[in-house]
Parts: structure tokens; sequence; C-alpha cells
């Protein structure tokens, strides 16, 4: 049985989706943007602020479920524009736990004003279970590359 969460910290859903889906023992997240939850407005229009929005959204819906950014294994980001990913990296890098879980990045054309959104899978009520459970020497070499 699935239990669908609201994000009721989150902007309103801009079509007929649930911020995330836990099944089991896992959650799946929508893609979270950078918007304001307060305005439903996008914060700003470059890719840090944004970058940064969302990772706030998607730690929001974790908190809903009981999970949090420690919780997440896979992450997905789209960009709309390949010259914003050394920016979105480093704003990514500054605010999701280390070691860093698997991660895809695509480029792709988001609704208007938005330059990225990021969807993730975790554990459910884990806090702690995901990317930086078990940690291997691949996964502390800090030169490693990222995608």
């Amino acid at each position: 049985m699935a239990t669908y969460i609201a994000g009721s910290k989150n902007p309103a859903p801009a079509g007929p989706y649930s911020h995330a889906v836990q099944a089991g023992p896992f959650i799946a997240t929508a893609g979270q943007v950078g918007v304001d939850p307060r305005t439903s407005l996008p914060v700003g229009e470059g890719v840090a602020e944004q970058t940064r929005q969302a990772i706030r959204n998607l730690a929001a819906v974790l908190e809903e479920s009981g999970a949090d950014l420690t919780s997440i294994f896979r992450v997905g980001v789209f960009l709309t524009d390949e010259a914003d990913f050394e920016v979105m990296n480093a704003v990514y890098r500054e605010m999701m736990p280390s070691p860093f879980p698997a991660r895809t990045t695509v480029f792709a054309k988001l609704m208007p004003g938005l330059k990225v959104e990021i969807d993730a899978l975790a554990y459910a009520n884990v806090p702690g279970a995901g990317a930086g459970a078990t940690t291997t020497a691949a996964a502390t070499n800090s030169q490693a590359p990222r995608t």
C-alpha cells in the first residue's frame, strides 16, 4: 500500500501529482523546483538561488514523511542550461550531506522561469539510511568525479 505525501510545506503542485509517495521502505519524490512555498514564484533568476530552494523544498517533503536529506540514495537533477552545471554543482555540494547519493544530471526544458528541478529516491522513516549509511573508499574520495 502506498502513502501519498501532500507536501504541506511545499508550493502547490503544478499539476495532478503528489509531492512524494511512500511505498514500503521507499519514498519517491516529485521534482522539486526553486519556487518559494509562500508565493509559488521562482526565487530569483539565477541557478544558485533556485538550486538552494529546490533542495530546501526536497528536504521539506522528506521531513513530512519522517525522512531527511541523509535518507536519499538517488537524485535526478534537471537543468535548462549546460552553462549552469558548475554553479548548481557547487550549491549541491554545499547543501547535500556527504557521502553523496548516486546522481544523474540531464539538460531539459522546464516551465518558464525555472532553471533547475531535483527529484530523489530515499529510504522511508530512516534518517541517515541513504547515501551516508555505508562509506566505502571510493565514496570518501573527495577527488572522485561527480555527475
